[in-house]
């Protein structure tokens, strides 16, 4: 069912200035993530693989012995004899390049041993030559090509230090005592350094993969992964990107210093769309990992069906996000993720600096991301433990989500338009039946208290959203509650469009572009403060004229009265504390509401004493008044359910009409001041002589 015919009653002019608003998110310039070919989800008949003890039928080294036996000396004896044998096999009858190793393997269920070593695959790194610098392609929004699946085949290392292509079963393990024993560096020179295409059953584990233009390990269009063991960093996008695919599991991971995401399981498979919180299978599986100093530990893009549980994020900007924001992507909108048991603490890192003062405008290889650089590629809120940007029927429960600057848990809408969606049906079908229950906010697993800024920022869009009971500060001040089972909600929500000033925030803090190396000025997530700051700008902007307005009204019409005098004077401290309150986005504090409240009495006065001499503007006003009165009790005692639109909207909507009539109404002298004087009027008139007096 549509929208529009769910809310009939809706006016017209509230669709027009939905309508308003969305163009402007329209204007705003589309975000680009992760371009890929066109690519379809699997069917979902593989399976996750299985770790296979066997001997490999394939040996990676290099020819190096004294520097080989160096790295192996302090291994455990038994796996430093294991290797000595290996290499002795290698001598003879192994490869010296992964890429060669890959090469041979001529049938499924192979495996290919690495052994400890720096392996920089010098064959694969030179620049195309021939036919491979001439394809034909679309270019990207970052400048690399878009090729298809038989452009890679053609030509695998344009892109890729390690092309792995249609492939089955292949297991690819290094053999030393940890998983940096084996280093596979892309010296930021290609785009991905081992990328695995269309190969089913693919299984990595224990190594390092580094210094790319894109991301480390990139698993594409694969039902059936693994990745085991595995240390990825210092990449302009990600550690680990594993797109459109299904039957997967990261296990036991690690990744930090990239500029999107450590963990980014984009596009999973979408096979629980159209269930509700109950699903028979995960489409990914990722546990016991640690992402962090990143941009954001984890993200997913259409990260649809992933279990995430048991892991840590930390030290990043944001700890996870999950969205439905970036064009391109299958499996849009977001849905049914579920997140438990995970550490996200402490993400409060900002790497802005580095993209104002030039440093992520050099090439990557000068940027310094060994030394803690990381240049952000996307709009984010830093101090944010999981963010959720437009998904429906994502679980949180039983997390551990502390030391957060902004907020613990930060949720909002993405119009469909966003992702290249036009149909108006679709334009709110994000947002809705996110389940916040049971989780451990503002302290660590000791008991130590560790608050977050706020525990919950919420923009106040969707159906069914619910929150556990006793959040540390929110922002609308209350919230659906979870009921004791899945699918109860106290006082749900359902509204069509968040809370204006909040949009307006988003809107202005998308507008970033690290190439361009622009910051959006007027937002706080970029380090704008005080007057900088959209929020503030807009109610400075509405307490001027409001002020003006105000004071006029009451000079030409409420002077003269007593309970107006004093709703004016109300009135006048309700704009101030508005203004003040703009200024606290990152404090949980009444200061918002009790200036609504304000500023209801001062139209409700106001309202009162304008009925003798202008009755329609007082109804307007009264209705004015009640519209802010309520809206102060949707955002501190009782966010009102079963509304599409939230009082804001409304109070805004007739704010403008009261505003116009109360300037005409006011320009006017009326009988609630003296009028003034006209010429001649001003004299006492003379006194008339008594009859018979003197002449």
């Amino acid at each position: 069912m549509s929208w529009t015919r769910r809310f009939p009653a809706v006016p017209a002019a509230l669709f027009a200035a939905l309508l308003a608003l969305l163009s402007l998110f329209a204007a705003a310039p589309a975000a680009r993530a992760h371009e890929e070919r066109p690519v379809t989800l699997p069917d979902g008949s593989g399976s996750v693989p299985r770790y296979r003890k066997a001997e490999p039928d394939l040996v990676v080294c290099k020819t190096d012995r004294p520097a080989f036996e160096r790295r192996i000396s302090a291994f455990p004896e038994e796996l430093r004899q294991r290797n000595l044998t290996l290499y002795e096999r290698c001598e003879k009858s192994g490869y010296r390049h992964l890429q060669e190793a890959v090469d041979a393997v001529d049938r499924p269920g192979m495996n290919i041993a690495i052994l400890p070593g720096l392996y920089e695959e010098e064959p694969s790194l030179p620049k195309p030559t021939g036919e491979c610098a001439a394809l034909k392609a679309p270019n990207s929004s970052l400048g690399y090509q878009i090729l298809t699946y038989e452009q890679q085949v053609q030509c695998r290392h344009n892109q890729n230090l390690v092309a792995i292509l249609g492939k089955t079963d292949l297991q690819i393990e290094g053999t030393g005592a940890n998983r940096q024993d084996v280093v596979i560096d892309a010296k930021y020179q290609k785009l991905n350094a081992i990328r695995a295409d269309k190969s089913n059953g693919v299984y990595f584990r224990n190594f390092t993969a580094q210094r790319t233009t894109f991301n480390s390990l990139y698993v594409l269009a694969g039902d059936g992964f693994v990745i085991d063991d595995v240390l990825t960093r210092w990449n302009d996008e990600y550690g680990f990107l594993t797109f459109a695919s299904d039957h997967g599991l990261y296990k036991n991971c690690e990744s930090y210093g990239n500029g999107d995401s450590g963990i980014y399981p984009g596009s999973a498979s979408n096979i629980n769309d159209g269930r509700g919180y109950e699903v028979p299978r995960y489409s990914i599986e990722i546990t016991g990992c640690h992402s962090h100093h990143n941009m954001v530990g984890y993200s997913g893009t259409a990260g649809d069906s992933v279990w995430v549980h048991d892991n840590e994020f930390d030290q990043n900007m944001g700890g996870a996000s999950m969205d439905s924001a970036f064009p391109g992507h299958p499996g849009l909108p977001q849905n049914h993720a579920k997140f438990e048991r995970n550490l996200i603490h402490d993400n409060n890192a900002d790497y802005y600096g580095y993209v104002a003062d030039g440093t992520c405008a050099k090439p990557p290889i000068e940027r310094g991301y060994e030394q803690g650089v990381v240049c952000p590629q996307i709009s984010m809120p830093p101090g944010t433990g999981i963010i959720t940007a437009g998904g429906n029927w994502n679980v949180y429960e039983d997390n551990w989500v502390y030391g957060h600057r902004r907020a613990g848990f930060f949720l909002s809408a993405v119009p469909a338009f966003i992702r290249g969606e036009e149909a108006w049906s679709k334009q709110a079908d994000t947002s809705h039946h996110n389940r916040y229950a049971a989780n451990i906010l503002g302290k660590d697993k000791s008991g130590a208290s560790r608050p977050n800024g706020m525990d919950v920022w919420w923009d106040g869009q969707g159906r069914g959203n619910c929150w556990q009971s006793g959040p540390d500060g929110s922002t609308p001040g209350t919230l659906p509650h979870c009921g004791d089972r899945r699918g109860e909600v106290s006082g749900a929500s359902s509204r069509l469009v968040g809370e204006p000033v909040k949009l307006a925030q988003l809107l202005v803090c998308a507008d970033y572009s690290v190439q361009a190396r622009k910051l959006p000025a007027g937002c706080d997530w970029y380090g704008a403060r005080g007057m900088e700051r959209v929020e503030t700008q807009i109610a400075l902007a509405v307490a001027a004229v409001l002020l003006l307005v105000g004071g006029v009204l009451w000079w030409r019409r409420l002077r003269g009265s007593s309970l107006g005098t004093a709703a004016s004077l109300l009135g006048l401290a309700g704009l101030a504390l508005d203004v003040a309150g703009s200024t606290m986005p990152l404090v949980d504090t009444a200061v918002p509401a009790l200036a609504l409240l304000l500023l209801g009495l001062w139209w409700t006065g106001a309202g009162l004493a304008l009925r003798p001499t202008r009755p329609w503007l007082a109804r307007l006003t009264l209705l004015l008044a009640a519209l802010t009165l309520l809206d102060a009790f949707d955002k501190a005692v009782l966010m009102i359910p079963a509304i599409p639109i939230g009082p804001s909207w409304l109070r805004a909507l007739v704010l403008i009409p009261w505003t116009l009539w109360a300037t005409i109404a006011a320009s006017r002298p009326g009988e609630g001041a003296p009028a003034p004087a006209r010429p001649g009027e001003g004299a006492p008139l003379p006194a008339r002589p008594a009859e018979g007096g003197a002449q």
